[in-house]
């Protein structure tokens, strides 16, 4: 029996979705749970599964096309799968004369043995990764067991077979491997950059991607709903870049996670807030709603757009479990796998500008949030130092630059500084055990 494909419902408050990219073809064979279409809605972007083994019969909703959520999409029956559409039935023709002797039939070369794909199949499943990682390392001739996975346990993720074709690149790319031009992807405080977008034609008239309409949409919307103003700190980060550099290898081993600088400045921010509770609430009409946990937005560059998963219940959990869940959240978005809950919910946002090379940003809140925090790139820079005597000495440190942005409507400016004086001294004495 043929099953149809529909369009999911991510959430209650979903009602429809756009078909932003269909990842297999008509007469294509599919796996149940397979990667079969990628939806964009106003809450995430998402691979969607397969909900049954079979062929892809039919699309019945191509890409770009927004439906209602439970509207068919697609039709899998049942086969083996077909490399190209059966042959039209032929029209009755003369039979051709049977060729002479002096014109006999060339015989067809042999053709080459094909590699069995279950074969490929078997020696992928060997390596832990997703199927969107195998269809990745497929598409660009990747052999899996050469690539070393930064994920939990040795899981190869996306990131590793981006960044191994783009090594491979700058080395040379093998004859008849495709490329990549994008230059490698940042790694520093748990995000990752947005790759640059193709290159347009100048005077291109290009409509925006759903992702980018709902963007725009919220950001003005955030201008016009607070009064933003923004503090910055300068931080010397010294002592944690130090300690990092020191842990950083054992900590990957030990707890199969990379240790980045993500969760020292989430860490610090739960420990101001416990101090400053306003800057974890939110307005609610003439109402002030202070919540009861600190639910971390931690800010997702993407290549095609910019997402805030939330960690929730962050001021409950250890730095390990910090490190773990801001991990899991970005791989995650990166492949596609959110739920609308896991964007749902955020008291508190952190951004990353500074990956980039920014010195600092100026944020625009996350709403319903009263502030966001903007870590801008870490560098070293001469400082002058003045040890307990009172002397003062002239030192290279590790800075950073930390922004709040704020609503001025509930806090004030006087409550921000003594907020983000906090978080500086937080950071500049760290104490904490990293796990």
């Amino acid at each position: 029996m043929p099953t149809d494909v529909v369009m999911p419902q991510m959430g209650e408050s979903i009602v429809e979705g756009t078909i932003t990219k269909w990842l297999k073809k008509p007469g294509d064979k599919v796996q149940r749970d397979e990667p079969l279409f990628e939806i964009s809605t106003d809450k995430v972007d998402a691979e969607i599964p397969a909900p049954a083994s079979g062929v892809l019969q039919e699309i019945k909703v191509t890409e770009g096309n927004t439906v209602q959520v439970n509207t068919v999409v697609g039709v899998i029956g049942e086969g083996n799968g077909a490399s190209a559409p059966a042959p039209a039935k032929p029209t009755a023709a003369p039979a051709p004369s049977a060729p002479s002797k002096k014109e006999a039939a060339p015989t067809p070369p042999p053709m080459p043995a094909p590699v069995s794909s279950q074969e490929q199949e078997d020696e992928e499943a060997d390596v832990r990764s997703s199927p969107l990682v195998r269809k990745l390392a497929r598409e660009h001739n990747v052999d899996l067991a050469k690539v070393h996975g930064s994920g939990a346990a040795g899981r190869v993720t996306k990131q590793d077979i981006l960044d191994y074709v783009e090594h491979r690149v700058g080395t040379g790319t093998p004859a008849g491997a495709p490329s990549l031009s994008s230059p490698p992807l940042a790694r520093q405080g748990g995000e990752v950059p947005a790759r640059p977008a193709p290159a347009v034609i100048p005077g291109d008239l290009v409509p925006m991607s759903q992702m980018r309409k709902i963007i725009a949409q919220r950001m003005v919307e955030s201008r016009r709903t607070s009064a933003h103003v923004h503090a910055m700190f300068e931080v010397d980060l010294t002592r944690i870049v130090n300690l990092r550099n020191k842990l950083k290898n054992s900590f990957e081993q030990r707890h199969g996670a990379r240790l980045t600088f993500m969760p020292f400045f989430t860490r610090a921010a739960i420990i101001a807030i416990q101090q400053f509770p306003i800057v974890n609430a939110s307005v609610e009409g003439e109402s002030i709603r202070y919540h009861r946990h600190v639910n971390a937005g931690i800010a997702v560059a993407l290549d095609w757009g910019l997402i805030v998963p939330v960690l929730k219940n962050a001021d409950d959990l250890n730095f390990l479990g910090l490190q773990r869940g801001i991990t899991d959240l970005g791989e995650r978005a990166r492949n596609k796998k959110l739920m609308p809950s896991d964007v749902e919910g955020a008291t508190f946002t952190i951004t990353n500008p500074g990956q980039f090379g920014a010195v600092f940003g100026l944020p625009i809140i996350n709403q319903p949030n009263a502030a966001i925090m903007g870590v801008g790139g870490i560098t070293k820079q001469p400082m002058v130092i003045t040890d307990k005597d009172g002397n003062d000495s002239i030192a290279i440190r590790s800075v950073v630059h930390l922004t709040l942005g704020y609503d001025h409507r509930i806090i004030d400016g006087a409550v921000a500084d003594q907020f983000m004086a906090v978080v500086k001294k937080t950071l500049e004495n760290w104490s904490e055990d990293v796990g």
